[in-house]
């Protein structure tokens, strides 16, 4: 089983990595991109009988900084 891990900041927090991105694209002539917000995602490779709950743990204690970060678990 795999798990994808989306870590995005939270609104509110600024994200100087994605206004970098944004003046980019718009430098590049891709007008009409008023915001960008960068996030990474992060694949685990699961053992078997893993559950959601404990990836969500490992969410909380490494995977995400919670204080300024969201976080959306999907199981593939």
């Amino acid at each position: 089983m795999k798990a994808r891990v989306h870590v995005m900041l939270k609104d509110g927090v600024l994200d100087p990595q994605g206004e970098a991105v944004r003046h980019a694209l718009g430098s590049l002539g891709f007008d009409g991109v008023e915001k960008v917000r960068q996030g990474k995602v992060i694949e685990l490779d699961l053992a078997e009988g893993t559950t959601e709950d404990r990836v969500r743990e490992m969410c909380e204690r490494l995977l995400a900084n919670t204080v300024i970060e969201s976080y959306r678990i999907e199981l593939v």
